[in-house]
């Protein structure tokens, strides 16, 4: 059975990155193999240097999984460079005292260990650094990667979200009641005509940046309600509540918007008679909680919880990952008779 694309990738990364450790440090083994000059048989010497790079591995390691994401990405670098110092200290005795025991049949191997004590801490030291300089290499190609996947993904984002919530079915059904409005000689036309505008202006215009003001965001779902109301039923209930202040947040733009196309899309769309959607934006000054729930009739859900059609859980969700890594949290309900979505994000 082949595995899904999801596994693959996983698999493939994370065996991908064991492979090339693995080649780094036999590289690294034959070179201090080659430069090994005590004299000893070939198998005494592959042994003393396969000790060699366990050390060496041990203060990368300990580098690259304790020092660095705890110190240098949080800008502390002189605590960084005080414990990468200890870790040295600390390390190159062990194996000092290691081959000293080793060679005690050895006088001369032993004294070249003391006299060339200071030599060991600063190569010792050089494997760390060397091992901090290849982890920011490797973070910057792999930013600049996520930087142009995530301006890829933002185009192909604002193309289906122009395929899909200003949808011909939307614009159709809002200029026919815009129509018998006017016909009406109804002064709510002029109204919804401004946001109409506003909408499209916000798309097509404002949206090219990688974040917006969130007053905007939020606007726009406004409008997109009072037009979604335009076309409803009036035993359709329809609920927003915002409560925080809203000042100068930036937020990703049309990033909420899914979701409310997605209640009425595959929700109350789907009624005969009755429902609603209940929306709750809590926020503050650093981050923003969304709150979706809807009503819906008995649909078959996909296997993923993703409503066909639109942009889908499963693209906002990468989107998500692409925009706000580990900082934000969404939550998906899918019942019988509702469906609620709750979206926790970290704006700093």
């Amino acid at each position: 059975m082949l595995a899904s694309p999801k596994w693959s990738a996983l698999i493939n990364g994370r065996f991908g990155r064991i492979a090339y450790h693995l080649l780094f440090w036999l590289a690294f083994l034959l070179l201090l193999l080659y430069f090994d000059e005590s004299g000893s048989s070939n198998s005494a010497r592959l042994f003393n240097e396969l000790v060699n790079t366990g050390f060496y591995a041990l203060i990368v390691y300990f580098n690259l999984f304790y020092l660095i994401p705890n110190y240098l990405t949080r800008k502390r670098f002189g605590t960084y460079l005080m414990l990468l110092l200890l870790a040295t200290f600390i390390i190159t005795p062990l194996r000092v005292i290691f081959f000293y025991f080793r060679f005690q049949a050895e006088p001369h191997l032993q004294q070249g260990l003391i006299g060339n004590l200071d030599l060991y801490f600063v190569l010792t030291f050089t494997v760390g650094g060397i091992s901090t300089v290849l982890q920011i290499v490797t973070d910057w190609f792999r930013n600049l990667r996520e930087k142009q996947e995530l301006q890829t993904q933002t185009m192909q984002s604002e193309l289906r979200f122009l395929k899909s919530q200003i949808n011909p079915h939307f614009l159709f059904n809002t200029l026919n009641n815009l129509y018998a409005l006017t016909l009406k000689k109804d002064d709510k036309a002029p109204e919804i005509v401004i946001k109409l505008s506003e909408m499209m202006r916000y798309m097509l215009y404002e949206c090219n940046e990688k974040r917006v003001p969130l007053k905007k965001e939020v606007n726009y779902l406004k409008n997109y309600l009072d037009l979604e109301r335009l076309r409803q039923h009036d035993n359709i209930r329809i609920n927003f509540h915002v409560e925080g202040l809203i000042g100068d947040q930036q937020i990703a733009p049309l990033l909420l918007i899914p979701f409310l196309e997605n209640s009425f899309k595959h929700g109350l769309n789907t009624q005969l008679r009755e429902g609603f959607v209940d929306i709750i934006l809590l926020i503050d000054e650093k981050s923003v909680d969304f709150q979706i729930e809807n009503s819906k009739g008995q649909t078959i859900a996909s296997p993923d919880n993703r409503p066909s059609g639109g942009i889908g859980l499963v693209n906002v969700r990468r989107r998500l990952n692409l925009l706000y890594p580990d900082r934000y949290e969404l939550r998906v309900s899918n019942n019988p008779n509702t469906f609620a979505v709750h979206l926790s994000i970290n704006l700093e």
